[in-house]
Order: structure tokens, then C-alpha cells, then sequence
């Protein structure tokens, strides 16, 4: 696809323009969250185990339920309660004990670098992390990754999305948010399955390779791809958006 036809830029978050090892992450985000929940009076493990297959559930559930609806009926079964002390506490956690998560992270320049100069060329920009967190959970990780949450005409989080990655109907939503052909888009993401099942519909993409996840052994060499630094200079080679 021709570079002077994207119309709108889709980035994906974690491993993309945040540098962190999803196992890394999940480590460090179930240690704060069970520290959290003790403090609370929750038991720390069940209630911890309670999050983890709620999560999963938002990943299973069939398009047309909001991800949060998923996760909240499916952690009601898990931990038998989703009252108000259960709402309040993740409230909480999100916007305060979450940050602890990102403790120690350095940002990579690049991610800055490459959205800001996207933004002065005039292109959408949307942030199709995948949408299993509230939205304070998501802005949180960008702070981390030294970008404005600002630069994102779209952020999906749980309760905004009706499916996840790599299901198909979770880029149609999007596709159809951003009111351009996929064809005009271009996908960044680092997960050969999640991130570039999105070229299913015709878009186009270009894959990260500081943190490549690739679980289906895709050859990189098919699609544009390198490091986050290479993306942010293929960013300063594209022409102004034109609408």
C-alpha cells in the first residue's frame, strides 16, 4: 500500500510504544493488586484468582456484551459479590495502587518521538491497546511510555469495546469509529497474532521488534517491521495526512 494513503494510524500499547515484557507486567500488576486487596480486607489470593479468570473471560465472550460487562458478571460468579465495596476498591486501585505497576520502567524516546511527529503531519491517531482495563489503567501505562493520552482520538479500554484482539470484530469497531477504509489505515503493534490479525481486513501494518511476541511463527519479513526507533523514523518519512 501506498504510504501517502493512511488516512489514520492504529498503535497498540504494551511491548509497542511501552517497553515491558507482558510477563513482566503481569507479575508485577497481580503482586500490587493482591497487596491491594489485602489491605482492603479481600483475601488476597482467591481475590487475585477471581481478577485472573474474569480477565480471561473478557477474551472468550462472544462480540456484542461490552468487555466490562464480561468481566464484572464473570467476577461475580468467581468471587461471589461485585457490591459496591468490590466497584469502590477497583476504583481505587486503578487510580492509585495501578501506577506502582510501571515502577522502574524507562521510556523508550521513540514512542514520543513518533506519535508527536505523526500528530504534526496531521494524522488520527487511535490507541487499539487491547481492551481489557478501565481507562485510568490505560492512561497510567502511557504516562509510563512518555506519551500524552491526549495525542488518541480513540483509547479502548473495557468499557468501550464489545471484543478483544485478535478477534476480528474488535478492529471492525474500531475501523468503523475512525470512518476511513481499512485500507487507509496502518496498524503498529508487536504481536504477529493479536496486532496483525487487523490485515485480515486490509489494513496495513508495520510490526515492533523491541518486544516481538510471534506464538505463530510468522516470518517478519512479509510485512514492514523493525524497531521502534526504524518506526518513528518510517514516521518522519511519511508525507502530511491528507484528509
Amino acid at each position: 500500500m501506498a504510504q501517502n494513503t493512511y488516512k489514520a494510524i492504529f498503535f497498540d500499547l504494551d511491548g509497542t510504544l511501552l517497553p515491558m515484557e507482558l510477563q513482566d507486567f503481569l507479575d508485577a500488576y497481580f503482586d500490587v493488586l493482591a497487596k491491594a486487596a489485602a489491605r482492603h480486607g479481600f483475601e488476597p489470593a482467591t481475590f487475585s484468582r477471581a481478577v485472573g479468570v474474569s480477565v480471561g473471560a473478557m477474551a472468550k465472550h462472544e462480540p456484542g456484551i461490552l468487555n466490562a460487562d464480561a468481566f464484572w458478571e464473570c467476577f461475580e460468579r468467581e468471587w461471589g459479590s461485585a457490591g459496591q465495596r468490590e466497584q469502590d476498591f477497583f476504583e481505587d486501585f486503578y487510580e492509585n495502587d495501578f501506577d506502582q505497576v510501571g515502577a522502574g520502567i524507562t521510556p523508550n524516546p521513540a514512542a514520543s518521538r513518533a506519535i508527536e511527529v505523526l500528530r504534526q503531519k496531521g494524522y488520527p491517531l487511535y490507541l487499539t491497546t487491547m481492551p481489557m482495563f478501565p481507562r485510568p489503567a490505560v492512561e497510567w501505562r502511557l504516562r509510563w511510555s512518555g506519551v500524552d493520552p491526549e495525542a488518541f482520538q480513540l483509547i479502548t479500554c473495557y468499557d468501550n469495546s464489545t471484543a478483544c484482539k485478535p478477534h476480528l470484530h474488535y478492529y471492525q469497531e474500531n475501523v468503523e469509529r475512525a470512518g476511513v477504509p481499512a485500507q487507509n489505515i496502518l496498524m503498529v503493534g508487536n504481536n504477529t497474532e493479536e496486532d496483525l490479525a487487523a490485515m485480515q481486513l486490509g489494513m496495513d501494518a508495520f510490526l515492533v521488534t523491541d518486544h516481538l511476541i510471534n506464538p505463530n511463527d510468522f516470518d517478519v519479513e512479509l510485512v514492514k517491521h523493525g524497531s521502534l526507533a526504524d518506526f518513528a523514523d518510517f514516521a518522519q518519512a511519511l508525507p502530511e495526512c491528507r484528509s
